[in-house]
């Protein structure tokens, strides 16, 4: 049983989520060294006299939630398209600002919410079509294609709602970006659980997954074998609307309010570390959402270690940027061939002796 186990982690070590997992690891180490109860879970009252879970654990999960949907989304594109959408963090802004426009048309109750999202989610997927179809039929590359809602984005979601930055208050929007009354669970971890969920089933229970690694690996070996690369690409931004209609109400929902020039800002390029961390290939083709979702919550957990260490906000990003760039480094294809360069030395001499 020993054995069987020690097996399975060097199994795990040695896959793609080697490099995340060291990550982790690494972190959750530094912390517990620099205060052994960073990573502590309390139970307190909250505004609403409701007893809830906190603490910088709780705080990473609620915290990274738009970024694991984001990241998600990011992936599927990514490995069909072999390339990044930037434009999510603007999309994110355009669906959040639908959101809020549908809501102020009348009173805020659950069928009101639920006719938001779906009109938000509709105008998100046309835009986000935008970009795929420029992509897919047009043959532009990804992040020059992205670029121009990238840019226009933000000024579109401003002028959806007459170029103000409107708030909305219900207690229901509240539940949704907080906690929902008797659950100490924060409502955003809650969705996330649900939407990795659902996107695992769909992508176990149908062919979605081989199609969008079949285009990416080789457009031309997918067409040869009946399967439509523009049907895939585009399909791949299809859930990605859903993935920043998510992400945008969610953030609206925290907050109370839209504002286009900071909801989400430079999250697009979270996003794509994220997928980078995780393991992926940002040239497409084999994609582990997991090895994503993980690096989303690193980056969660590295702002909230740097900000637990008094590091100014403007500092972080600097910060950030250095431990991203060791573990993207750590885990280039250069650097994985010498360390099995090196493992094989080592094999050698052990067998010469």
């Amino acid at each position: 049983m020993a054995n069987k186990i020690v097996n399975q982690i060097k199994k795990l070590f040695s896959s793609q989520l080697a490099i995340p997992l060291v990550a982790l690891i690494v972190l959750v180490i530094f912390n517990l060294i620099r205060d052994p109860s960073f990573f502590s879970i309390l139970i307190k009252k909250n505004n609403f006299g409701n007893t809830v879970l906190a603490g910088n654990l709780i705080s990473i999960l609620n915290g990274a939630s738009e970024l694991v949907i984001l990241a998600i989304g990011m992936t599927l594109v990514t490995s069909a398209t072999k390339g990044q959408d930037i434009s999510v963090g603007a999309l994110a802004a355009i669906a959040g600002s639908m959101f809020v426009k549908i809501l102020r048309a009348g009173s805020i109750n659950v069928a009101t919410i639920i006719l938001a999202m779906i009109v938000a989610c509709i105008v998100a997927i046309l835009f986000c079509l935008f970009n795929g179809t420029l992509i897919a039929k047009f043959n532009i590359q990804p992040m020059i294609a992205s670029l121009i809602l990238f840019t226009a984005g933000r000024p579109i979601a401003y002028w959806i709602n007459g170029g103000a930055s409107p708030s909305v208050e219900s207690n229901l929007l509240t539940y949704l970006g907080s906690f929902i009354p008797h659950v100490p669970i924060p409502t955003p971890i809650i969705i996330v659980v649900i939407f990795i969920l659902l996107i695992n089933l769909l992508l176990k229970k149908t062919t979605l997954g081989l199609y969008i690694q079949s285009v990416g690996i080789n457009e031309r070996a997918a067409k040869l074998n009946g399967i439509n690369p523009t049907v895939w690409k585009l399909a791949v931004f299809i859930i990605l609307g859903i993935c920043v209609t998510m992400a945008g109400s969610m953030s609206v929902c925290r907050t109370g309010i839209i504002n286009h020039e900071t909801v989400l800002l430079d999250i697009e390029m979270d996003a794509i570390l994220a997928v980078a961390i995780g393991g992926n290939s940002l040239g497409g083709g084999k994609f582990k959402l997991s090895g994503s979702i993980l690096g989303a919550y690193i980056i969660q957990a590295l702002t909230t270690t740097l900000y637990s260490m008094k590091v100014s906000s403007t500092a972080v990003k600097a910060y950030k940027a250095v431990v991203i760039i060791i573990i993207v480094v750590a885990g280039s294809p250069v650097v994985k061939q010498l360390f099995v360069q090196l493992k094989d030395k080592i094999m050698e001499k052990k067998e010469a002796k």
